[in-house]
């Protein structure tokens, strides 16, 4: 349900875990508190992958387990034990760009971090936040990590 569907409207965030994903889930959980929109909390997880070869998985390791643990720590730690505003946590198996996407289709806004964990640190925009920027069909916050 969306605010055009005459539901709250909703506020989708990624979150990786760094530093700038959980300042912008801070900075989303705000802004849900005051508009009174429903946050949507995103981590997306993948297989790893190698060049030309398939890379060997660990085995008995929970990458989906493990990316739901993550989130939940990020939410915790970014709203406390009484967030004051409806939180729901996704686990999706995709890209990070994709993901975040297809979750915001509908939303009233996308909050990214400026950069996750990937790429080059001296960059100053995230390859996700990058993407997300050009295609979201929504409006897109990105916070910056101090």
């Amino acid at each position: 349900m969306t605010a055009a569907d005459g539901g709250a409207p909703r506020i989708v965030v990624g979150v990786d875990g760094s530093p700038a994903s959980v300042a912008a889930l801070r900075w989303a959980a705000r802004q849900a508190e005051l508009t009174g929109a429903v946050l949507d909390t995103v981590i997306a997880w993948q297989y790893p992958v190698g060049y030309g070869w398939p890379a060997p998985v660990v085995q008995g390791f929970d990458f989906e387990g493990n990316a739901r643990a993550g989130l939940a720590e990020a939410v915790a730690a970014a709203t406390g034990e009484s967030p004051g505003v409806e939180i729901e946590q996704h686990v999706v198996q995709d890209h990070p760009a994709a993901a975040l996407l297809r979750a915001a289709d509908g939303a009233s806004l996308l909050v990214v971090g400026n950069r996750g964990y990937g790429g080059f640190a001296e960059a100053l925009l995230g390859s996700v936040s990058q993407h997300c920027v050009h295609h979201a069909r929504c409006p897109v916050v990105v916070v910056r990590h101090a």
